[in-house]
C-alpha cells in the first residue's frame, strides 16, 4: 500500500507541474513531457521509455509533409513500455507509416542534469530501426548518460522528390524527422534528467551521413553540441533536385497512379519502391534541396560551413567484402587504378576479392574520413580520429565485411540478432571503446583514467588505432596509400 500511495502522490505532483524542467528522479520512472505524463519501466539499474511520439503520425494528408506537432497535452498518464513500430520498409513485417517515435534510456535513481547521447541509425536510408535489440541503450545509460534512439521515415516515404509534393519541401522528410526529434529532445529531455545544453549525436553509415548534414544545416544549429561520425562516406555526391525529381517520376510511374500519391496503400508504395531500388539502389537518400541541404558534405566542410563542435570521426578497417565475380570486376575497373598498381598499394593481399574490398573501404570511407577530420580540425574545433580494426575473437576465422561492427562494442549488447557473444578480451575492448564515447559525451574529450591516450588530430594525421593487438594513438600507417587514392 505504501508504494501505491507514493505512486499517487508523485502522479499528483506531476499534474501540478508547469513547463518542462528537470524533475527529481525519485522512486518511479516518471517523466512529465510537453505531451503529458509518461510512465516508463525499470530493468536493473536502467529506466526506459519506449515508443514516445515526437511528431504526429505522417499518414493520410500528412504523408510526404514535414513532421507536424503531436496532439495537445493529455492529462492522462501514458505508459511507455513498448517500442513503436519501425518505419515502413521492405523486410520488416511489423513496420508502419505511423513510426515517428523515439526511445529514452536513463540510469534509474540518478538525478540530472546528465549528458544526452542521441543515436541516428543507419540502413542506407531505406531500412533499419532504432528498436533493433543491438541498439539497446542500457549499457550506455548505466555509465551515467541519457540515451535517445530515433526512428525516422525511410525509403520513398522518407526521401521522395516529386512535383506534386513541392508544397511540403519535397525530398528530405527523413532529415526533417531527425530535426523534429532533436527539437523534442530540446523541449523534453530535462524531464528525464537530461542536460539540454549537452547533447551529442552519434551514428554509423547513413546515420553518420545524416549527422554530417545536420552539422551543415541551419535548421539544426544549437540543437546538439558534439558529434560522432562512424563510417561516414564523406565524399559522397548527393543527388540534385533534378536527379531526385526524375527518380520520383519513375517511382510514380511504377506506382501506376501518379495523381494518387497520398492515397495509395502502403503495400503498393513499398512494391513500387522495391522495383525502383532493384535498378537504381540510391534512388531514396538525401537530396540537395536548396533549403535544408545546400551542398555536399565535403564541399560544406571545405568551406567551413559546418557547426564548429567537438568531433569524433573514424571508419572500420574492413567496411565491406565482395564474393561475386562481377562485383569484384566492377569494383576493380571503377577504381581508376591498374591492377598492378593496386597490388603495389596492397602488397599483402593476393586475392582480387580482397583487393576490391580493401580499395572500396579506403576510397569510400578511410580517405574521406581523413579529409573531413583535416577540414574540421582546420576550423579550430577539437577532432579525434580513429580506425577500428578489432575483430571479435570468434569471428577471426571467417572474416566478413565489418561495416557497423563497432556498434556492438559501443552499445555492449550480446546474444541478440547481429551481435554475437563476446570473449573476455572482446569485452575489455568494448569497455574501453564505450568509455571513450561516454567521456566524449560528457566533456568533448574522449580521454579518461585507465584509457590509452587518444591524441587529437589537429595539425597532423594522428589517430587512435584499435587493433586485435592493442589500442594506441599513432601516425596513420596508411597515409601514403590514402594520399595516392585521394589524387
Amino acid at each position: 500500500m505504501r508504494s501505491v500511495f507514493a505512486l499517487i502522490v508523485v502522479a499528483a505532483l506531476l499534474c501540478l507541474a508547469g513547463p518542462v524542467v528537470a524533475q527529481p528522479v525519485g522512486q518511479f520512472p516518471f517523466a512529465l513531457t510537453r505531451e503529458g505524463q509518461m510512465l516508463g519501466a525499470v530493468e536493473g539499474e536502467v529506466a526506459f521509455f519506449r515508443g514516445l511520439a515526437y511528431a504526429a503520425a505522417p499518414i493520410g494528408p500528412l504523408r510526404w509533409r514535414p513532421p507536424q506537432a503531436t496532439v495537445e497535452e493529455s492529462s492522462e498518464m501514458r505508459t511507455a513500455y513498448e517500442y513503436g513500430a519501425p518505419c515502413a520498409q521492405q523486410l520488416l513485417a511489423d513496420a508502419s507509416e505511423d513510426c515517428l517515435t523515439l526511445n529514452v534510456f536513463r540510469p534509474f535513481g540518478v538525478d540530472g542534469p546528465l549528458p544526452v547521447l542521441v543515436f541516428i541509425h543507419g540502413g542506407a536510408f531505406v531500412s533499419g530501426t532504432a528498436n533493433d535489440p543491438l541498439f539497446d541503450g542500457a549499457r550506455l545509460a548505466q555509465a551515467g548518460l541519457i540515451v535517445v534512439t530515433v526512428n525516422y521515415r525511410l525509403g520513398a516515404l522518407g526521401w521522395l522528390t516529386h512535383p506534386a509534393l513541392s508544397e511540403g519541401g519535397s525530398g528530405n522528410y527523413g532529415l526533417m524527422d531527425q530535426i523534429a526529434a532533436l527539437h523534442w529532445v530540446h523541449d523534453n529531455i530535462a524531464a528525464f534528467g537530461g542536460d539540454v545544453n549537452n547533447v551529442t549525436l552519434f551514428g554509423s553509415g547513413a546515420g553518420a551521413t545524416s549527422i554530417a548534414l545536420l552539422m551543415l544545416c541551419d535548421a539544426a544549429r544549437g540543437l546538439f553540441h558534439k558529434a560522432v561520425l562512424q563510417s561516414v562516406p564523406g565524399r559522397v555526391h548527393l543527388r540534385s533536385r533534378q536527379e531526385a525529381g526524375a527518380a520520383g517520376l519513375q517511382f510514380a510511374t511504377e506506382l501506376g497512379r501518379p495523381a494518387d500519391l497520398r492515397g495509395a496503400e502502403p503495400r503498393r508504395l513499398l512494391a513500387a519502391e522495391k522495383k525502383l531500388l532493384a535498378t537504381s539502389p540510391h534512388s531514396f537518400a538525401p537530396v540537395i534541396d536548396g533549403s535544408l541541404v545546400t551542398e555536399d558534405i565535403a564541399s560544406g566542410f571545405a568551406a567551413g560551413h559546418e557547426s564548429r563542435i567537438p568531433l569524433i570521426i573514424g571508419a572500420n578497417d574492413d567496411e565491406t567484402d565482395f564474393d561475386s565475380e562481377p562485383d569484384i570486376a566492377q569494383a576493380l575497373a571503377s577504381s581508376g587504378i591498374t591492377t598492378d598498381e593496386l597490388r603495389t598499394l596492397y602488397p599483402d593481399l593476393a586475392q582480387d576479392s580482397d583487393l576490391a574490398a580493401r580499395f572500396y573501404t579506403d576510397k569510400v570511407f578511410s580517405e574521406p574520413v581523413r579529409l573531413l577530420a583535416r577540414l574540421h580540425a582546420a576550423t579550430g574545433a577539437p577532432v579525434f580520429r580513429y580506425r577500428f580494426a578489432y575483430v571479435p575473437e570468434a569471428r577471426r576465422k571467417t572474416l566478413e565485411g565489418g561495416h557497423g561492427r563497432e556498434l556492438q562494442f559501443i552499445f555492449g549488447v550480446e546474444g541478440v540478432p547481429g551481435a554475437g557473444i563476446f570473449s573476455r578480451r572482446d569485452r575489455e575492448v568494448a569497455s574501453r571503446m564505450r568509455a571513450y564515447w561516454v567521456n566524449f559525451a560528457r566533456s568533448g574529450d574522449p580521454n579518461g583514467p585507465d584509457l590509452p591516450r587518444w591524441d587529437a588530430a589537429a595539425g597532423n594525421d594522428r589517430l587512435l588505432l584499435m587493433t586485435n593487438e592493442r589500442i594506441a594513438s599513432g601516425e596513420d600507417p596508411f597515409a601514403e596509400r590514402l594520399d595516392r587514392i585521394a589524387r
